[in-house]
């Protein structure tokens, strides 16, 4: 990757929790309370253990080849039309999770707040917005979503702490009411989306700027932690406050922002909800967007790869526009397909190229 731009382990890691969180915290409460029901935070904690061993092999790779991404790697240990099949997968895939993304802010926002207008406007508008932030430079971005990351942050908490009088310890019980099983199907639904997608945040590592004291690695597994901790706080809380129909109410924090009304005087905060979701919806788009023309660009070899930003997300906007008849669809693909899909593609390559590299490192290193 060019070096050109770099930023430091803190912005990196602020820039992981963006991706990490992005509309998780919003989105993921509802359908892991669907299917594991009060187990839900228990899927959470299982998929935060398995995405701490994913990002522990990452940071193996890492450490060996700290200037190259594991498809560099790839290229080292398996040559480069191995590399190429499977980067192509990996660019489809980015090109699909970037149009999801935005199918998914289009969705929230005519269904919850603008009902009567139509979703390529707000699709445009989202890709249009996070091509022009990619285009401004990574630096930016990560300078930009800090601010952007502390806001969508405050308000989330915000409203978890408000709505603490509609708590029901109770509803929490039992924990399982029937067995494992529910609880492993939320696990396989929450390891696809977000993640098994820390992979793909992995190829930007390389911009990270070498210091002295590089705490990277301190500070992306404590972002790890951070996002499960405030996930399996999201859906106690959806769970205690709205008891067996938070498998029902979609969105459910924008949901817990309506049952908020202090004397009259804090109400109607479901909008400042709304905003955050579209925040940290934008902040993964553009983030993605990024990793998808940085990747393009390396498996081209062009020396310009801005030139690329906004065929990608005009590709990415018809995509959002004609891959999905229904939001039924959409959400059976995201949470029934997609964990498959992602790690076939991603999480199997890395698990391969660890596997080689730790036990063919000193004949790799000798080549």
């Amino acid at each position: 990757m060019k070096k050109e731009e770099t930023v430091s382990s803190a912005q990196m890691a602020c820039l992981f929790l963006s991706f990490m969180l992005g509309s998780a915290n919003i989105n993921m409460p509802q359908p892991l309370a669907e299917a594991a029901n009060n187990g839900a935070w228990l899927s959470v904690i299982i998929a935060n253990g398995y995405g701490m061993f994913l990002l522990a092999c990452v940071f193996f790779l890492y450490r060996k080849n700290p200037d190259l991404t594991f498809i560099d790697v790839s290229r080292k240990i398996l040559g480069k039309w191995i590399t190429v099949c499977i980067s192509i997968p990996i660019l489809l895939l980015l090109l699909l999770m970037l149009s999801n993304i935005v199918v998914d802010i289009g969705g929230f926002l005519t269904t919850a707040m603008m009902r009567e207008t139509p979703p390529y406007v707000f699709h445009s508008l989202i890709l249009l917005v996070a091509a022009m932030s990619v285009r401004a430079g990574f630096e930016v971005m990560a300078r930009m979503f800090v601010m952007l990351l502390i806001y969508m942050t405050l308000f989330s908490v915000s409203v978890l702490l408000l709505t603490i009088p509609f708590y029901q310890a109770g509803n929490l019980l039992p924990v399982m009411p029937d067995g494992i099983k529910p609880v492993i199907h939320g696990t396989y639904m929450v390891l696809g989306f977000p993640y098994s997608e820390l992979i793909l945040f992995s190829l930007l590592l390389p911009f990270v700027r070498k210091e002295k004291n590089n705490k990277l690695k301190k500070y992306m597994f404590s972002v790890l932690l951070i996002q499960g901790f405030l996930l399996v706080i999201s859906v106690l809380c959806s769970i205690m406050a709205l008891g067996p129909l938070a498998g029902t109410f979609k969105y459910s924090l924008f949901q817990l922002a309506r049952l908020i009304n202090i004397r009259e005087i804090i109400t109607r905060i479901e909008s400042f909800i709304g905003i955050a979701l579209i925040v940290g919806s934008y902040m993964k788009a553009s983030i993605t967007l990024f990793i998808l023309k940085e990747t393009l660009a390396r498996v081209l070899k062009m020396s310009d790869e801005r030139i690329i930003i906004f065929p990608v997300a005009f590709i990415a906007l018809l995509l959002s526009l004609t891959m999905y008849k229904s939001e039924i669809e959409h959400a059976d693909i995201v949470l029934v397909v997609w964990p498959l899909f992602i790690t076939i593609v991603v999480v199997l390559p890395l698990l391969i190229i660890t596997f080689l590299t730790l036990f063919m490192g000193k004949k790799i290193e000798s080549k």
